[in-house]
């Protein structure tokens, strides 16, 4: 773990005026946190997300109820692989260019539960639906201002294990195993598409950041009792706001510091909580073979192929 010079908040982020940001999983949490912190600093956001309802409550919480045409709510259901192309034609129909994505929106611990294309519910939503959403914006992307793809993933990466062979826990499901694979999936995507994006001298940046321990509706709506107990109630004294945890991403989104390939954490111990600083990844998740395994895989589940070479 490093340490930056001085502590890192909010009110450090450069003037974000003229840069489109796309941040899925919007109207709540570390999204909505981060849409308010961004359009703060001058940024256009779109709130990309499930509930079109709820994201227009969103914006009307972040503007006392008035208009803004800086913030726009567009519906992408992650574990839906036909809405995230529908939403990402309708960006390119209408000329949307964005500069930085957040893969934010995230599923955690429900009881075992397959999308319409049979994927289990975490992977898909967490992991296989970035995964598309990146691949279908990318070329959108290469000609915006710094761009960057900021995929967030959690500490439980660290614990997780990517089970090709039962990917979707037909013979074996544990909710919190099946969260901690989809949040190792996104570490691997992430490092992954740094390489990718290297080799073929992209000017787009691959940057991960995970939020620590943050009080969200991630934790206290947990489908699964035990899981909804642990975090919800057991461990919430300990959580942070959803503000402090959104740090990390905005930091990995907006920094000039940043470099391509990087995680950045709460720097607070076990990285639970804190100002956010440059963190390392578990070994699992750089193996260049793993990459290269899921990245084929997510292409044959999705679809999608990104227009760059494989990496090195």
């Amino acid at each position: 773990m490093t340490r930056m010079r001085e502590r890192w908040t909010a009110d450090r982020m450069p003037d974000q005026d003229g840069r489109l940001f796309v941040v899925t999983g919007a109207n709540s949490g570390l999204g909505l946190a981060t849409t308010r912190a961004l359009a703060r600093k001058g940024a256009r956001v779109i709130l990309a997300v499930r509930d079109e309802q709820k994201g227009r409550r969103a914006v009307a919480s972040l503007t006392a109820g008035g208009p803004d045409d800086r913030l726009e709510v567009r519906r992408l259901d992650l574990a839906d692989l036909d809405s995230v192309h529908t939403f990402a034609d309708r960006l390119r129909a209408d000329g949307v260019r964005p500069d930085v994505l957040v893969n934010n929106a995230g599923v955690m611990a429900p009881p075992r539960t397959l999308t319409a294309r049979g994927h289990e519910l975490q992977f898909a939503a967490n992991h296989l639906g970035h995964f598309a959403l990146t691949g279908l914006l990318l070329d959108r992307m290469a000609e915006g201002t710094d761009p960057r793809v900021v995929t967030v993933t959690s500490a439980n990466h660290r614990m997780g294990r990517l089970h090709f062979d039962d990917l979707t826990g037909e013979r074996r499901y544990s909710p919190m195993g099946h969260y901690n694979q989809s949040k190792l999936a996104n570490a691997v995507f992430g490092r992954e598409l740094h390489r990718r994006l290297t080799a073929a001298g992209s000017p787009i940046r691959s940057v991960l950041a995970h939020p620590g321990y943050t009080a969200t509706n991630l934790q206290t709506s947990a489908p699964v009792a035990p899981a909804r107990f642990l975090f919800g109630r057991l461990l919430l004294p300990l959580a942070q706001s959803p503000d402090q945890g959104a740090l990390p991403q905005l930091y990995a989104a907006t920094s000039p510091d940043v470099r391509g390939g990087e995680l950045y954490a709460p720097g607070g111990v076990a990285e639970l909580r804190g100002a956010p600083v440059r963190a390392e990844l578990a070994p699992r998740a750089t193996g260049p073979q793993t990459g290269e395994r899921l990245w084929r895989l997510s292409e044959e589940l999705t679809g999608v192929r990104f227009p760059l070479p494989a990496a090195a």
